[in-house]
């Protein structure tokens, strides 16, 4: 995909994250990984609702501007620290969709499966430390655990969701916002019923199945048991 599409696909991200409400004044911050060095970014102080494709910026990987007028945002650190951890991701979203971020507020972890969504969508959910916003401690805060995560809760910040594009990465903050808004009626109701340990197994080698292994059989047993270690010590945690 050329370059003017990838800023056309920010810029519709953008806009969908305002009418959904999901960030609200100039919140958030949109990254395409463009290659190895080169990161287009939203800049600072826009709302993203309201953005142009001439308002981006084109970054490297230190950071340092190589195209556009304006500052880029004031989290691409944490942009940066995504693409340094997931060679894979191509495109991050940050925002601030009310009861995700809910959570993030409350300090209270999503990590406990009870949909089969999470698992294809997001792998799991995790709770970053809290990190002041625009400093270092932002991107050290996701340092690690955004490599079994596509979907992040920042304490007391917002959320952030990443992708093989935008708008995968967008579509991963809408599943994380509708997670939370069942996981919230559900403890209205008494309380999850989480999937157990074999459940959880079942779908993660349905999901490799599905996105292109040959068999179940071809699952990554090292990066699957780290994740089912850190979702069964939640399971347990009460």
């Amino acid at each position: 995909m050329d370059e003017k599409a990838l800023r056309n696909d920010i810029i519709e991200v953008g806009r969908r994250l305002y009418m959904k409400d999901f960030v609200a004044s100039n919140d958030g911050n949109i990254s395409i990984r463009l290659d190895d060095n080169r990161i287009l970014i939203t800049p600072t102080g826009v709302s993203k609702g309201f953005m142009n494709p001439d308002m981006l910026l084109i970054v490297d990987r230190n950071g340092e501007v190589l195209e556009g007028t304006s500052r880029p945002s004031s989290e691409m650190a944490m942009h940066l620290a995504v693409y340094e951890e997931r060679p894979d991701v191509r495109a991050v979203v940050h925002a601030h969709p009310p009861t995700a971020t809910g959570f993030a507020v409350a300090r209270v972890s999503l990590d406990r499966i009870a949909l089969p969504e999470v698992v294809y969508n997001l792998g799991t959910i995790s709770l970053a430390p809290y990190g002041t916003p625009s400093t270092q401690q932002v991107p050290d805060s996701i340092r690690g655990i955004i490599k079994t995560s596509d979907g992040v809760l920042l304490s007391n910040h917002g959320a952030l969701t990443v992708g093989p594009d935008v708008m995968k990465a967008y579509y991963r903050m809408e599943t994380l916002e509708a997670v939370a808004k069942i996981t919230l009626v559900a403890r209205n109701l008494g309380g999850e019923a989480f999937l157990s340990r074999p459940e959880i197994e079942r779908l993660y080698s349905m999901k490799e199945a599905m996105s292109g292994s040959k068999s179940a059989d071809d699952i990554n047993p090292d990066l699957v048991a780290e994740v089912i270690a850190r979702v069964m010590k939640e399971l347990h945690r009460d």
